[in-house]
């Protein structure tokens, strides 16, 4: 099988050409194509497919297995993998998700993409669109006991869950693989939930680590920055309207929250290699 590595700021992942590949199951051979040590490696796989209501169609796999919903990292490599790969001569370009229909707009520069704009739609602070069990219609900046830590959580859908923690904690010095799966399989969250751990700069810098669902801690999270993003409007931290950066360990992420809710993202994707791998 053909595949390629790709990463948006070190979010890595196996994409695999599914108008010429054939892919019996998915989840196994992201388990298996995603260990380190023996075999390519990454934070899963991302199928390429052909889409009956977008341009095309993207599923995401974990490194467990589990299928995710939304990746934004992933969409942008998606958006340069057709565009360099000659499957799309358009600079906006439509991807279908789990999550709903993307719009892509593709920066190209060389002939090649360099960035990619995402629109990531409008997110949801509605417990039930999370989902989050909680007792209030929205769960934000609420105070939560997990893993023996005291938190003020806010948690937003971004088509996938989030639980985003801002706080005065240095957080390059948390010990992520110890509390990060108290918050991911937290009965708050049956279907699991990213957890980010944001230290605020300033109303229009944010820094932060994540711990997502089915991967561990990761270098970066789109989907996340954009939770981060909207949090920190939502609850007075940063402004509507105006570019925030994120700043995750594997590089920086533009974000912009508009009134309506309305989310984009925009930041670099990047083709490691090429190669074949025997499945």
């Amino acid at each position: 099988m053909k595949f390629t590595k790709m990463h948006g700021i070190a979010n890595d992942y196996i994409y695999i050409n599914c108008f010429e590949e054939c892919v019996g199951d998915p989840a196994a051979l992201s388990v298996k194509l995603s260990d380190r040590r023996r075999s390519v490696g990454g934070d899963g796989i991302i199928l390429i497919c052909p889409s009956e209501i977008a341009d095309f169609k993207m599923r995401i796999f974990n490194a467990d297995g589990s299928e995710g919903k939304m990746c934004g990292n992933g969409a942008r490599c998606v958006g340069k993998y057709v565009y360099d790969k000659g499957l799309t001569k358009k600079t906006e370009v439509t991807l279908e998700t789990l999550s709903g229909i993307k719009t892509l707009h593709l920066h190209v520069s060389d002939g090649e993409v360099d960035s990619v704009t995402v629109d990531m739609g409008r997110v949801s602070f509605k417990t039930k669109d999370v989902p989050a069990v909680f007792p209030k219609d929205e769960m934000v900046k609420e105070h939560i006991s997990v893993a023996q830590k005291d938190v003020y959580a806010t948690a937003v859908s971004v088509g996938n869950p989030h639980c985003v923690i801002f706080t005065d904690e240095d957080i390059d010095g948390m010990e992520l693989e110890k509390i990060g799966p108290s918050f991911e399989h937290n009965p708050i969250f049956p279907e699991g939930v990213n957890t980010e751990f944001v230290n605020v700069i300033d109303a229009r810098t944010l820094k932060m680590r994540v711990w997502e669902r089915g991967s561990g801690e990761t270098m970066a999270c789109g989907t996340g920055a954009c939770a981060v993003a909207s949090a920190a409007v939502k609850t007075g931290i940063s402004p509507a309207g105006e570019k925030i950066t994120v700043m995750l360990r594997g590089g920086n992420l533009e974000i912009t929250v508009f009134e309506d809710g309305r989310v984009t993202m925009t930041g670099p994707a990047e083709t490691a290699f090429e190669g074949e791998v025997k499945v």
